[in-house]
């Protein structure tokens, strides 16, 4: 029996803001919709009333109506164990891998979309690490000092995301890597000096794979186009490619082959002024010692 007000507050309940649906994103829409449905339809196959369902698997009433109704992205939790009270014999759960790619932001899957198809990937960064080379503490530091300020949840959320990216490092035949990094961002310090120590070790791991060329651009070195903002291309296996530049085409992706050669012109200058993958590697392992 629930009491000291617990029965007013079972998990849940409260509006969490990294659960809820983006009206903006149809396929998440659509697909929370589907799986709210068929959780209704099993509760009621059962003979089950709401009710009695939110104290089973112990979440609000207002919460399963919202997921029911499409209003909110379930727990991969809430999905285990709404299979196990409906008795849906592994059904329910089998729902989490959608639900949890809904539960991404609609950019970052997109990202995550190309990054999947690309078979060579060029990236300048020189504010902060790219999201493919950061560890979890890394990611969470960055986003614990957004603003305004996520959520704990959300931005577990985004860090989870953020992680799942990882997975082109795993492909079979393995895509290009190309990153180049400016050394500034080598050398701040996020999280702390335990975090930045295993960021810093980490990037060595990375750089040391077959498929994957990182270079360091000196802090000294004289000015190159990637001081307008980040630079990508990603390529894709029927020829066609993508690229985005902050300091170009106002910032939006572009496909136009005469516009991809300038990006590409501009990304090999900055390769070319850039440490060699050699040196770089020296340069982590320097770091690494004075930290």
């Amino acid at each position: 029996m629930l009491v000291d007000g617990e029965a007013a507050r079972l998990k849940g309940e409260a509006d969490e803001p990294g659960w809820e649906v983006d009206p903006d994103d149809e396929w998440g829409v659509a697909v929370v919709a589907t799986v709210g449905r068929q959780l209704r339809l099993r509760r009621e196959a059962v003979g089950m009333r709401a009710t009695e369902f939110a104290t089973a698997v112990g979440y609000g009433e207002d919460l399963v109506y919202k997921i029911e109704g499409g209003k909110r992205i379930p727990r991969p939790e809430y999905l285990d164990k709404a299979d196990e009270v409906l008795g849906a014999g592994g059904l329910l759960s089998a729902m989490k891998a959608d639900v949890e790619r809904v539960s991404y932001p609609k950019k970052v899957r997109e990202i995550t979309e190309l990054e999947t198809k690309a078979i060579e990937l060029g990236v300048y960064v020189g504010l902060s690490l790219h999201g493919l080379l950061q560890t979890p503490a890394h990611a969470r530091a960055l986003l614990d000092v957004w603003q305004p300020t996520y959520s704990p949840e959300d931005a577990e959320r985004r860090v989870a995301a953020r992680m799942a990216r990882k997975a082109i490092f795993e492909r079979s035949p393995a895509p290009a890597l190309s990153f180049v990094q400016e050394e500034a961002t080598l050398r701040r310090p996020v999280g702390g000096t335990m975090v930045w120590r295993q960021q810093l070790e980490h990037l060595l791991e990375v750089a040391e794979l077959r498929n994957v060329t990182f270079q360091v651009m000196p802090t000294n070195s004289d000015a190159h186009p990637g001081l307008s903002g980040r630079i990508e291309v990603l390529k894709f296996p029927d020829g066609t490619a993508l690229g985005r530049s902050d300091g170009a085409y106002n910032g939006r992706p572009i496909s136009d082959p005469k516009q991809l050669r300038i990006l590409e012109l501009r990304y090999g200058t900055i390769r070319a002024q850039a440490l060699t993958p050699r040196e770089s590697l020296a340069f982590i392992e320097q770091l690494l010692g004075e930290t």
